[in-house]
């Protein structure tokens, strides 16, 4: 159902208030009218990233710097959408999402103040935007996940465009309204044009079954009810290193050669240009993408990529130099155009 763009707006405001209602943990609190802080003598992250590691990252950078952080968590969108509508009244310091598109959006609305030079020296050029305003803090992969009892290796698509084929007509699952897969048509929109990425979505919208979240998407594959599961890497390794229940009949396949179904997803990290502690919350940004930040990320329950610092990855990722990725200049993500297109084709 199509709904009016002033009711839209009230259910935006809902959204913000409620936010604000459930925001995480013992260290949340509520914005003052003055766009300060709310933290006190401390900084304040909107975090869109795994609530845990982000959590990980604080309680070491406050072990070593004294400096508190207050979080507030919410998806990519939620987030991304209440800083632009709060402006420069936020009393957010620092962003962090899970994906490239919310930060860009962000940054496109001015919010940004420039990342420290020593941050952006920590982070490879692929990693990070063209412009500076952000930086990646850890990456994630694309991947298809299949059953091998109904998929053999030589019926594995070449190319993630091969899954609007006819012959994968009912096989494949995805979580459409997740702000992963919608980073990956973003991806395939940068990469391939708006025509090609229509046909793409025509083609899709009539083969895959939709499920709420990739890591349903991949249970209904280890369930038999889909032969395969267009997602992230790290739901497979997080559920491997734990019983496996929900993956113990699922295989990962990369696509590789550049494909778009080879994204890599950065997940972003910025300082709001609005924030009164500037010189702490470039510090965090630092912190999270220094050595012991990402040493976080290698070793925790993410299994997301360490990418800065010269830190190498889990070592039961496949590396990501062999991922063969294409080259995607994440300031370019569109998310305003994905969701465009992906309400005209019907998947939204």
């Amino acid at each position: 159902m199509k709904l009016p763009k002033n009711a839209l707006a009230g259910i935006a405001l809902l959204a913000t208030a409620a936010l604000g209602l459930s925001a995480c943990g013992s260290t949340t609190t509520s914005p003052d009218a003055s766009g300060s802080s709310a933290a006190g003598d401390g900084i304040t992250v909107y975090n869109a990233q795994h609530e845990s590691l982000t959590k990980e990252w604080i309680d070491a950078f406050t072990k070593e710097t004294g400096i508190k952080v207050t979080l507030r968590q919410g998806s990519d969108t939620e987030m991304s959408n209440q800083i632009v509508q709060e402006g420069a009244a936020s009393p957010a310091d620092v962003f962090l999402t899970e994906n490239s598109p919310a930060m860009a959006q962000v940054e496109n609305a001015g919010l940004f103040a420039d990342v420290d030079k020593a941050t952006i020296d920590q982070v490879p050029a692929e990693f990070r935007p063209s412009t500076g305003k952000w930086t990646g803090i850890a990456a994630r992969s694309t991947v298809l996940v299949y059953d091998k009892t109904k998929i053999s290796e030589d019926q594995l698509p070449k190319s993630m465009l091969d899954l609007a084929n006819p012959e994968w007509k009912g096989k494949w699952a995805a979580s459409p309204s997740g702000a992963d897969f919608q980073a990956i048509v973003s991806a395939l929109l940068e990469l391939k044009g708006e025509a090609a990425t229509e046909e793409w979505l025509k083609g899709m919208k009539e083969n895959f079954k939709a499920y709420k979240g990739n890591s349903t998407a991949m249970k209904a594959v280890n369930a038999g009810e889909v032969d395969a599961a267009l997602i992230y890497h790290y739901y497979y390794y997080g559920d491997q290193a734990k019983t496996g229940e929900n993956s113990k009949n699922v295989t990962p396949f990369y696509f590789k050669n550049q494909d778009p179904g080879a994204f890599v997803s950065v997940s972003g990290g910025g300082v709001l240009k609005s924030s009164k502690k500037a010189a702490d919350a470039q510090a965090f940004l630092k912190f999270i993408t220094g050595k012991a930040g990402q040493e976080i990320l290698k070793t925790g329950t993410s299994f997301e990529y360490a990418i800065a610092s010269q830190v190498d990855a889990n070592e039961k990722l496949v590396p990501i130099k062999d991922l063969q990725a294409p080259t995607v200049d994440p300031a370019k993500l569109n998310s305003t155009k994905v969701t465009e297109l992906m309400t005209k084709a019907g998947l939204l």
